[in-house]
């Protein structure tokens, strides 16, 4: 699954005349008569079918450039999806692996 290179602040102005709330195919739809590009067009694809209360519901849901990801770089990004991780996903919602105290504390 690939993610488009755009940038949230991208994906706001191509919906600035948007009247919420609006579900996806709407957002989709406001984008293109907007002039938007097509990576923010694709971003806006990417997200779930909703319906969005506003923009920073938007903003939240919309995928952007996976390297844009915390500043991670590809080794780190690679490291966490080997331990489930997954992209697009944010750094505090992750998994990480316990250390053996916790696993004492969680029997």
């Amino acid at each position: 699954m690939s993610t488009a290179h755009t940038s949230v602040p991208e994906v706001l102005d191509a919906l600035k005349d948007v009247t919420y709330p609006a579900g996806k195919e709407q957002l989709v739809s406001a984008a293109r008569q907007a002039g938007a590009t097509e990576e923010v067009v694709k971003a806006l694809r990417g997200m779930p079918a909703e319906e969005y209360a506003g923009r920073a519901e938007v903003a939240r849901s919309v995928r952007v450039d996976p390297d844009s990801d915390l500043g991670l770089d590809a080794g780190r990004r690679a490291g966490q999806a080997r331990h489930g991780g997954k992209p697009g996903l944010s750094q505090h919602l992750r998994e990480e692996p316990k250390n053996p105290i916790q696993e004492e504390f969680d029997r």
